[in-house]
């Protein structure tokens, strides 16, 4: 029987690191081999290979359509990006093909599409997976599959003028209790930039202008909304990323931050380009407002994979591009006393209400400028995890009793 003679049976990539899972983006060219490893003369009908790419999602969600009546609805969609298929062995005839015994070695290669590819993912309601399959075929047995998956990264340069361009934005809400009107209580905010990498800090210049008789406490967040569409409805994901805690603004006073600093955690770019699933962040910048809603302002933020150039150089070379940071493709989890806040505990009622009505968006605005195809072979395979638990250590430190009042609030 194959099964006693086959003593290995495996796929390897080619990569440039022996210990490193293959990375691969748009026209790179996957090549490796298939290996057979045989105790004694074999017959062979053919190995064939097939390499495919999906981005999928599914979810449930009961309904009721009755006092007695309930049914669970389902929602899928998938969006093909990969199918390539190749004959590693067959005979031209169509008889058998005898090897002998040792060890054998099918090279194969193919070259990933020339149009932008979408990064693997995987999350709660959908993935978006590369693999290669592998399939035996052996005369009166049944055919023996293997199948190895590989990574896909499209890259995301930052050194664009639309991820270059500073964000800003002002907002206000008054106070209220009992119909009466306590003041108001004003947010004005701004960075640099609109891209960022993994590691990198985020200077906030942002100035509090608090009216009301209470004190406030200002904050920052960085969040990360996951987006899975099917059939016309969405379903998302959120979480905090990372936190800022400012100081105490006390009644009828101002604040200022010159350059407050709340860093990125290790975590996956951002992935625009995918009709079903969309992964996006933004930076909160909130204060609780005495008598009504969290007051948040919104800045978009774009994770990207190639940071900042020193000198605005577009010609340096690859190692030097993503020598900032590389402890991101890890997804590793720095260790840290606290984790950050539920998401429920950001939004404000009226963000909670505009998003449990919401329906699936429109396409989002073409970002092809963006993504580029630099070499990515040293890039370490990642998933999209749950967020890193993560707190930000001001550095700019504040007296023990103003930080004991922040950490109550």
């Amino acid at each position: 029987m194959i099964f006693d003679k086959l003593k290995k049976f495996d796929i390897v990539f080619d990569s440039p690191e022996v210990d490193s899972a293959p990375v691969f983006s748009s026209g790179d060219v996957v090549s490796g081999r298939v290996v057979l490893d045989l105790s004694a003369e074999s017959r062979l009908d053919s190995l064939k290979l097939h390499a495919e790419g999906f981005a999928k999602v599914h979810w449930t969600e009961s309904r009721s359509a009755g006092s007695s009546t309930a049914y669970t609805q389902n929602y899928s969609d998938e969006v093909e990006y990969l199918n390539r298929r190749e004959v590693l062995l067959q005979a031209d005839n169509g008889e058998v093909t005898v090897l002998p015994a040792g060890r054998h070695e099918f090279p194969f290669s193919f070259q990933l599409p020339e149009e932008t590819l979408v990064t693997s993912f995987e999350g709660k309601h959908g993935s978006i997976r590369y693999w290669v399959k592998v399939k035996l075929h052996r005369p009166w047995a049944t055919v023996r599959k293997i199948k190895k998956e590989f990574t896909v990264i499209e890259p995301i340069d930052i050194n664009t003028p639309t991820l270059l361009a500073p964000q800003a934005g002002a907002k206000d809400k008054m106070a209220r209790a009992w119909y009466r009107n306590f003041g108001e209580v004003s947010i004005t905010a701004k960075i640099d930039r609109k891209g960022y990498t993994p590691g990198e800090v985020i200077p906030v210049f942002a100035e509090f202008d608090n009216s009301t008789s209470r004190s406030v406490v200002p904050k920052a967040y960085i969040t990360q909304t996951q987006t899975f569409i099917a059939r016309g409805t969405m379903k998302q994901k959120r979480a905090v990323v990372g936190t800022l805690c400012g100081d105490i603004v006390g009644a009828r006073s101002r604040e200022t931050w010159h350059g407050r600093a709340i860093k990125i955690p290790p975590m996956g770019p951002s992935i625009l380009q995918c009709r079903i699933i969309k992964v996006e962040y933004m930076l909160k910048i909130c204060v609780d407002v005495p008598g009504t809603s969290k007051l948040c302002l919104e800045l978009p933020l774009v994770i990207g994979t190639i940071p900042l150039h020193p000198f605005g150089s577009r010609t340096s070379s690859v190692s030097s591009q993503y020598s900032v940071n590389l402890e991101w493709l890890r997804m590793a989890i720095p260790e840290q006393p606290e984790s950050p806040p539920d998401y429920s505990s950001v939004v404000t009622e009226e963000e909670a209400e505009q998003r449990n009505n919401a329906v699936a968006p429109q396409p989002a605005e073409d970002l092809s400028g963006i993504l580029e195809r630099p070499l990515m072979a040293f890039l370490q395979e990642f998933r999209f995890r749950p967020p890193p638990m993560y707190s930000e250590v001001d550095p700019n430190p504040q007296p023990l009793n103003m930080r004991r009042r922040c950490m109550t609030c």
